[in-house]
């Protein structure tokens, strides 16, 4: 059996700065796209393909996710793309754009499936959901099986799609609160703006068996920013999240691995459950704690973070 992909950090790169591709090659990252999209001017498009092309035959990848970030699916140069790169051993998934009608994925699959040469399976597609259109059908778009693996969600594209003022990637705008009344003496509570797509998509995810990952913070010199998103995106059940710098990748890496002490709390749990099942119970208390069998699968879920090293 094939182990699941470890996508907890997500470096994009863009393909044509060569030496910032080759430090990814070799980063701590767990996955790498290639950008040929929103990170290349358009007059170095077709170096970047090129050079896309030649680090997938060239560069020690370690045990990395490679993925390469397509330019948008209404773009001339597409299926060249694909057909440069789809029978590369190397390369694992397109990242698709703006992702948004059923009819454009299985085209872009056909193209995968007749660029894959002699490889063992064709090239896997992750879906980068990044506008209104696309989260409106994001549960149609998971349902297609097939190369579809994954879900990303594009929190810039997204934001600006929607109309959102915000100008940070990532971040809610900062005029987004709930304001208590009057009474209550105009009470500020901050909102977030990801809360509902990130839902969204990650319900669509588990429920057709495809791995969810979030979007980046733009404020990678930001520290607390970084861990913090990191921190909700795992907290919700995510499997990662992009990063945008090379700062980042330890940050977010640590926050999808659970900590010493829930371990320990896993262990005892596990345990405990299984000395109830003994003495012909199916649930038992842990630290004041009622845990039974739906404890234990959250436990385990924990626990894959842990064991994937």
């Amino acid at each position: 059996m094939t182990a699941p992909r470890l996508t907890r950090s997500y470096l994009a790169v863009p393909a044509h700065r060569t030496p910032l591709v080759q430090k990814a090659a070799a980063s701590a990252a767990d996955a790498v796209f290639m950008d040929l999209e929103d990170a290349v001017p358009l007059a170095e498009k077709a170096a970047a393909l090129a050079a896309a092309a030649d680090a997938l035959t060239t560069l020690d990848w370690g045990r990395k996710t490679v993925s390469v970030r397509l330019n948008a699916i209404d773009s001339p140069s597409i299926q060249r793309e694909i057909e440069t790169l789809g029978g590369l051993k190397r390369l694992d998934a397109f990242i698709i754009p703006k992702a948004e009608t059923v009819s454009d994925v299985a085209k872009i699959s056909q193209w995968i499936m007749a660029a894959a040469g002699q490889r063992d399976a064709p090239v896997e597609i992750e879906l980068l959901i990044e506008t209104a259109r696309g989260l409106v059908n994001v549960e149609t778009l998971a349902a297609m099986g097939g190369l579809v693996t994954a879900l990303h969600l594009g929190v810039g594209d997204f934001a600006a799609s929607i109309g959102a003022r915000s100008a940070e990637i990532g971040a809610s705008p900062s005029g987004y609160r709930h304001v208590a009344s009057a009474a209550d003496g105009y009470q500020e509570v901050p909102l977030d703006l990801f809360a509902y797509p990130m839902m969204r998509l990650l319900v669509a995810a588990r429920a057709f068996g495809l791995r969810a990952i979030d979007g980046p913070c733009g404020a990678f010199r930001d520290a607390k920013a970084t861990t913090s998103t990191a921190m909700k995106a795992a907290a919700m059940g995510f499997d990662g999240k992009q990063v945008i710098h090379p700062s980042q990748i330890e940050i977010t890496r640590d926050a999808f691995i659970p900590s010493d002490e829930e371990i320990a709390y896993a262990h005892r749990a596990i345990a405990a459950l299984q000395e109830a099942e003994r003495n012909g119970q199916g649930a038992v208390t842990v630290d004041g704690k009622m845990i039974d069998y739906a404890n234990i699968r959250m436990i385990h879920r924990l626990l894959s973070f842990k064991d994937a090293g």
